[in-house]
């Protein structure tokens, strides 16, 4: 009898599902809301008796629409893409993960919870939903918006570095401190598997896929597709990483095949269905009783989660140079926990370091902020609308100043030297950083011995507090250098940019602007990273406030003292790393070559494809044109349109005229490749 009351369970889902969607859909509303109440309708938590008398089978089949949203937004979001929105995607996912974990510890600290308590809250907040995520906004098919690119490209680089934040979590849960060698295994671990994965997936599935799609049968390049979908999120699951990682990654290595376009097609239903069954599940884990027992915190949690998303993410997004309609798009979008929140939360109960009313809480936050998370995309427009007609106009002028600075950083070379400087300054700011961690590191390694320590009075912390003032103290030079290290490079960035770009009279606000910003922003996410590898040492938040207007203080009133000492310090270690017995002749010091102009003998020629020539049909990455002949392909007219530079997977069709760039000898030599190859 299992087999019919698993049909059961799977026709009582289906049919309410049903149901209750189209009533979404004929008011207008989000069909994924409609999943989740019905998934409350029918969950064990609602009476007057559960209608689902096998929950596991719904959670297996949950756990297929994760792989099946997962792998369709792979099949969308290519590598290409993902390489785009690289860095603001880097940018913001690290700031939003250090500000909301700052947030959701105050928060747990308001609430009177302990350090474990509040430190697993912060990480809960830390991470969006990269399932609910996509479906709202393939929903509202907004998935090609660039937005939804750039909240795509942030999702991916959580859910790495959420992988490391689990590590992190359970090395301080088990031995109270971080351990910095478990973390760095774990994401040296990570790269290589997501390194491997790309290069062999890259030469192998293509392929595979081209050979596959000659015998012109859907059902057969489906199941070879899903058959690698499966096979990869296997893999990442037996190395213990998501299964949604590892669909993701299969989905953006076929994407880059030529048939992804059919395969998305193909998948599409199948995704509907599993994903249905995904938001369904969710709904079940709604609990109304844990509505009304946490009511207080659950809301002041759920309107965290909504402005620190809303905020940080905007934010981080704004500062790597998109536009502000974008970067608020993106935050509103992001502004959401949910599957990562989940893993979180029972990883602090199976660790048995907090309390067992954090993951109630966490699902149903998550629900909240899914509900409200289609509402907000929507909103957005208006809201940046209404924002921009009562912002003082001068302030939009200086974000608009600011967006094209940071975009044209790094686009001509005539800041060479620059960039060298600015090198130096990353790395000595990257130096400063890990000294100051490892300050922390060595406070909690001493606190943590059995020493006599004196008494102090328990409200302040005990003995933890004052060695991580302590600790404070000592990372004081290296946080000003920092400090004044950021500032250099935001008063360069500012003056290499903006003197070229924008020459009137808001030229001074404008690279004050910039500045200011990339200050604060850096300033904020280094204080909030010293605050997390310390926070097995933090002192209750009132303490707290207290001792850190104390550093304060001190590091105004000792400000120069502090500089001439990290100052000496330099001096001292580049002396000792330069070897002075050798003398050098300035006379004999090569000057710096003269960059030849690589463009002297190159010449253009245009070359008209037909039908017989074998170049035709292929794509231009399949020709391997530069690597064999050392021409480039730089337009191509096809029907009297013209291309600029054609990507890659353009593929050469019979009347097309291409335009070569080369020498002479490698203009003929591509030529006779293309017509008798």
């Amino acid at each position: 009898m299992h087999h019919v009351t698993f049909i059961q369970d799977l026709a009582v889902v289906m049919i309410i599902a049903a149901l209750v969607t189209i009533l979404f859909h004929r008011f207008k509303q989000p069909v994924v809301l409609g999943y989740i109440l019905a998934g409350v309708i029918i969950g064990p938590n609602t009476p007057p008796y559960p209608l689902i008398e096998n929950r596991e089978t719904i959670e297996t089949f949950a756990e297929l629409g994760v792989i099946f949203l997962m792998f369709s937004l792979g099949l969308h979001f290519s590598l290409r893409q993902l390489k785009q929105v690289g860095a603001t995607a880097f940018i913001a996912a690290f700031l939003e993960i250090l500000f909301m974990i700052g947030i959701g510890y105050v928060l747990g600290q308001v609430f009177g919870w302990n350090n474990m308590d509040s430190l697993f809250l912060g990480a809960i907040l830390s991470i969006s939903s990269t399932t609910i995520i996509v479906k709202v906004l393939e929903e509202l098919r907004l998935s090609r918006e660039r937005f939804a690119e750039l909240i795509f490209g942030i999702l991916i680089v959580e859910d790495i570095l959420a992988i490391a934040l689990l590590a992190l979590l359970s090395g301080v849960a088990v031995t109270g401190s971080m351990s910095l060698r478990e973390v760095g295994v774990t994401v040296g671990e990570l790269l290589v598997f997501l390194v491997a994965v790309l290069v062999v997936g890259l030469l192998l599935i293509p392929r595979l896929l081209r050979y596959v799609a000659r015998f012109k049968s859907d059902e057969m390049l489906l199941v070879t597709s899903l058959g690698l979908c499966f096979g990869v999120s296997l893999l990442a699951a037996r190395l213990e990483y998501s299964v949604a990682l590892g669909a993701f990654i299969s989905g953006a290595v076929i994407a880059e095949a030529r048939e992804a376009g059919r395969i998305q097609v193909l998948v599409a239903p199948v995704r509907d269905l599993f994903s249905a069954i995904f938001f369904v599940a969710v709904g079940m884990l709604i609990d109304p009783h844990t509505l009304v027992e946490y009511a207080g915190p659950i809301l002041a949690i759920t309107a965290a989660v909504v402005v620190g998303k809303v905020i940080t993410c905007s934010f981080g997004t704004l500062i790597a140079g998109n536009d502000l309609r974008t970067s608020l798009r993106v935050g509103m979008g992001l502004a959401q926990i949910g599957e990562f929140s989940f893993i979180i939360a029972s990883l602090g109960q199976t660790l048995e370091v907090t309390g067992p009313f954090l993951y109630p809480i966490a699902v149903t936050v998550s629900a909240i902020t899914t509900l409200l998370t289609p509402y907000l995309i929507r909103s957005s427009d208006p809201l940046i609308a209404w924002f921009e007609r009562v912002a003082p106009r001068t302030f939009l002028e200086y974000l608009t100043f600011y967006r094209h600075s940071i975009q044209g950083i790094g686009r001509d070379g005539s800041g060479l030297h620059a960039n060298r400087l600015l090198r130096r300054a990353g790395i000595q700011m990257f130096l400063n950083t890990v000294l100051m961690t490892g300050l922390f590191i060595i406070a909690k390694w001493y606190a943590g011995r059995p020493l006599a320590w004196p008494s102090v009075p328990t409200w302040t912390g005990g003995p933890p507090t004052f060695i991580w003032l302590g600790a404070a103290l000592l990372a004081l030079p290296l946080f000003i250098a920092t400090f004044r290290k950021l500032q250099a490079v935001g008063m360069m960035l500012a003056e290499m940019r903006v003197a070229r770009s924008s020459p009137t009279r808001n030229v001074n606000a404008a690279r004050v602007l910039i500045a200011n910003t990339l200050l604060i922003a850096g300033t904020t996410a280094l204080c909030l990273w010293l605050l997390l590898v310390s926070s097995a040492l933090l002192p209750p938040w009132p303490v707290l406030l207290v001792l850190v207007g104390i550093i304060v203080v001190i590091m105004r009133v000792l400000w120069s003292p502090f500089v001439q000492l990290y100052t000496t310090a330099q001096v001292a270690l580049r002396e000792t790393l330069e070897d002075t017995s050798v003398v050098h002749d300035p006379a004999e010091t090569p000057a710096e070559p003269v960059l030849p102009s690589i463009l002297a003998d190159a010449r253009i020629n245009m070359l008209e494809l037909s039908d017989e020539m074998p170049a035709v049909g292929n794509l231009i990455r399949e020709l391997r044109l530069r690597t064999l002949t050392g021409a480039t392909i730089i337009g191509i007219e096809r029907a009297g349109s013209p291309t600029v530079n054609p990507d890659p997977d353009e593929e050469l069709q019979p009347g097309d005229k291409v335009l070569l760039l080369g020498t002479e000898a490698q203009l003929q030599a591509a030529q006779r490749f293309m017509v008798h190859r």
